[in-house]
């Protein structure tokens, strides 16, 4: 066999790791969490076990033989470390796939279902308790059992594909010796396991969790309580005075025949108060998206991109594959744990998603009797079913925690749990609970041919909401909303809702063919960015909660600019670093704010500000000028949402903005601690230029310079974010939340591709990682560097096993014999 990627810079890696390790006390996980200690530092550098033995890797020449295989399957691996898969079937096909993936990747692959399942501390020990219990609360192992529950019903043939997968994982895993184990199974002393379907449903969970949209009801409810419901819809209305939304606004809505169900008789918001809530996604998890027709395009074909913003890790959240049978070839990135490609095109189609946050979440108060075996409902009572989590925690006893179910959901918060209320408790309604079959959207879109496959292919996908972006070698681009969403009445879902009141359920969903889609617009162009769906004419709810207002201008001005755009207009679009919530905002500023009194160190940082153009490129100060000023301006202005005991939502940016600038004499303006002043707008951007203008030159001591390269830093850190030497530091890259190159410090365009839809389509797309989980090898974060100088790389689509084109090695799976 040929070996890949043994090099100097291994050793140095190690080395690094090792100083690193010993002044670390303790293993800190994704979440910055302490979680753990050093392992046996005698087993971990056992040089024939321990961590020397991880220095070569990348094996991709010669045969071996998988338990299972119907026929052979040959595996070419390109220059960028791609493997390339040509099976007889889809059962070799799907099986390969795991095997690759725990080939390449499998701690990585493990790791993150013992997160989703909540089984962190059978690995780190009991620091993890509380972050195990939560996940189990949600609902997370009882959404993956639904899954699996649904597909032994009612897709026997998908459910097979998923256990070709398992078993292509542990043919990997049987194959290892513990001397080969990853790195990080030595660095936390344990042992990879046997992998299941469940584990793909919980990786599918996990997904439906991060993506989930923003879930603010109980917040929501407490700050109605707090401000009453005027100013709540003045700082949360459902729609913002400016909407531009991802379906056209002149979308004719008159083909619907179904009504948006009644609002009932009663829907007074229970005001409860809860003080504190459940972890919550990243609220920069988002995408951006957009296809071209082949009369906007320079080429005369479609054009696709698509770059899905989520957190910057090492190794990569992706894992670039084609995978081809003698009936389709596919080629994209892949989610390790899940089957498929998630994101990227075959010989005749091209997709991608974006986050459509839509509200899949509701709230219940529910009231219990005297033994909490029963809860109130509908005037009668409702018998509780439960749950016993068995939490194991390494090195002590188990942990057993009993969550009531109810009709709506687990009862996430109770006595036992973030509540101190016997009689009661808050059940979580969440669409992720109802089982389904996301996996066979996937399945379905690698093989799909045309517009009707792919709208076929999608009225399995049920959670999270996603903006499925299309193109197709025809001539068609295409966009679909896709979940599968209640209908519900006007307002349901924002606060926290009586449980016993069955008129608080939901009533129905929105029909599939409902679901907000177009087709080939007249306007030429298809684009999401996390906005609101639709505007005020669609004839179903739905909620504002927090759509992005300011990337999803960007782009559709971009396309409404000119008649005509190009692959090189793609690139420059994906790495465009416009602050457009900046523009909108800081001459405002500049023009109201009273500069009399500002020091002389605080004329250099206003001239600085003013002479900026708004791009957020490395080398201006002006971004970081406005990071900081911003930032002063939103505390100072929502000081009345800095409460402690009390969960609550702050107000929205964009709306945020508006207020400061045509309501600037609000009492909100009002600084709570000043007794003896009525502050206004004006006066705040005065005070907190002053607070910026401060911090600012703290920095520049630390750090000798504040320019938005020092100041943003952006990093891609190991999933062990205690281990520094298997991380990137000050990645020299631009952009910022809410711009279209969305890179903050560890957060953004976590997969950018671009797919012209030439019969085959060719492609090119970039990651921040690399192909390997490995961190010695050199495959592990060489993307990065193109990454972040906006570079893309040519993906070499092969249509044959017998091509060898920009083929550097290849292997063969065949069937194991039972000898």
């Amino acid at each position: 066999m040929v070996f890949l990627g043994s090099h100097n810079l291994e050793l140095m890696k190690y080395a690094k790791l090792l100083l690193s390790f010993v002044l670390t006390i303790g293993i800190f996980f994704v979440f910055n969490t302490k979680i753990g200690s050093l392992p046996p530092l005698g087993k971990f550098l056992n040089p024939t076990s321990g961590i020397w033995q991880n220095e070569s890797n990348e094996s991709i020449t010669g045969e071996i033989a998988i338990p299972g295989l119907q026929d052979k399957v040959t595996v070419h691996y390109d220059e960028l470390m791609i493997p390339h898969v040509f099976a007889q079937n889809e059962h070799d096909l799907y099986k390969a796939q795991g095997y690759l993936t725990a080939k390449h990747r499998l701690w990585q692959l493990e790791f993150q279902t013992y997160a989703a399942a909540g089984r962190l501390s059978e690995i780190v020990g009991e620091a993890a308790l509380n972050y195990d219990r939560s996940e189990r609360r949600r609902g997370m192992g009882y959404g993956a059992d639904q899954a699996i529950a649904y597909m032994q019903k009612y897709d026997t043939k998908t459910l097979s594909f998923v256990q070709d997968y398992a078993d292509g994982v542990n043919a990997y895993i049987n194959q290892l010796d513990p001397k080969d184990y990853p790195v990080e199974y030595k660095l936390l002393n344990y042992e990879p396991e046997a992998w299941t379907p469940k584990k793909t449903a919980l990786l599918l969970m996990y997904m439906t969790k991060m993506l989930a949209g923003n879930d603010d009801d109980l917040e929501f409810t407490n700050v109605l309580r707090q401000i009453g419901e005027k100013n709540f819809e003045l700082l949360f209305p459902d729609f913002f005075d400016i909407t531009d939304p991802v379906i056209p606004k002149e979308t004719d809505w008159s083909f619907i025949d179904v009504p948006q169900t009644e609002l009932p008789a009663s829907r007074k918001a229970i005001l409860d108060t809860i003080a504190e809530t459940i972890t919550k996604p990243h609220p920069d998890n988002g995408s951006n998206n957009w296809a071209v027709s082949s009369a906007k395009s320079t080429t005369g074909n479609p054009i696709l991109a698509n770059d899905p913003h989520l957190g910057l890790y090492l190794p990569s959240i992706w894992f670039v594959m084609q995978l081809s049978t003698p009936n389709h070839k596919a080629f994209g990135a892949t989610i390790p744990g899940a089957l498929s490609i998630i994101s990227g095109f075959n010989e005749h189609i091209a997709w991608g998603e974006t986050n459509a946050t839509r509200d899949v979440i509701d709230w219940y108060k529910i009231e219990f009797n005297d033994d909490r075996r029963q809860y109130k409902y509908d005037g009668g009572w409702k018998d509780v079913t439960f749950r016993v989590e068995d939490i194991k925690i390494r090195g002590k006893e188990s942990y057993k925690d009993t969550v009531l179910y109810t009709h709506h959901g687990p009862v996430v918060y109770d006595k036992n749990f973030m509540s101190d209320n016997g009689r009661s408790g808050y059940a979580m309604r969440w669409i992720g609970h109802d089982g389904g079959n996301n996996q066979r959207t996937f399945i379905e879109l690698n093989k799909a041919k045309n517009y009707d496959e792919y709208v076929n292919a999608l009225q399995y996908w049920n959670a999270p909401a996603q903006n499925f972006v299309f193109a197709s070698t025809q001539g068609d681009i295409a966009l679909w909303i896709q979940g599968k969403f209640a209908n519900k009445w006007e307002g349901q879902g924002k606060f926290l809702m009586d449980g016993s009141n069955p008129e608080n359920d939901w009533q129905s969903y929105i029909p599939q063919e409902f679901n907000a889609h177009t087709k080939n617009p007249e306007r030429g162009f298809v684009s999401s960015a996390n906005q609101h769906p639709v505007d005020e004419n669609y004839p179903y709810f739905v909620f504002n909660d927090g759509y992005e207002t300011y990337r999803n201008r960007v782009i559709n001005d971009f396309f409404n600019s000119k008649e005509k755009f190009s692959i090189d207009d793609f690139k420059r679009l994906h790495n465009n670093n416009y602050n457009l919530k900046a523009s909108e905002l800081v001459p405002y500023m500049l023009e109201h704010m009273d500069t009399a009194s500002l020091t002389e160190n605080e004329k250099v940082v206003y001239n600085e500000i003013k002479a900026w153009k708004f791009n957020n490129d490395i080398d201006e100060v002006g971004p970081s000028i406005w990071r900081q000023w911003y930032g002063k301006l939103y505390n100072l202005l929502w000081d009345e949402f800095d409460n402690e005991e009390t969960a609550l939502m702050a107000p929205y940016t964009y709306q945020t903005i508006h207020l400061l600038k045509t309501n600037g004499n609000h009492e909100f303006m009002d600084i709570l601690e000043t007794e003896d002043k009525v502050e206004t707008a004006k006066d705040l951007f005065l005070l907190a230029f002053k607070e910026a203008t401060a911090r600012l030159r703290e920095i520049k001591t630390e750090k000798g310079d504040y320019n938005w390269l020092t100041y943003k830093a952006t990093y891609a850190g190991h999933l062990l974010q205690g281990l520094p030497a298997f991380s990137r530091f000050n990645i020299p890259i631009g952009g910022d939340r809410s711009i279209v190159n969305a890179t903050s410090e560890n957060h953004g365009p976590s997969w950018r591709m671009i797919v012209e839809m030439t019969s085959p389509p060719t492609a090119i797309g970039i990651y921040p990682g690399g192909q390997s989980g490995n961190p010695g090898s050199k495959y592990y974060d060489n993307f990065i560097d193109d990454w972040a100088a906006g570079h893309y790389h040519s993906f070499n689509f092969i249509q044959s096993d017998d091509h060898t084109e920009g083929v550097i090695g290849t292997q063969t799976l065949i069937p194991a014999t039972n000898e």
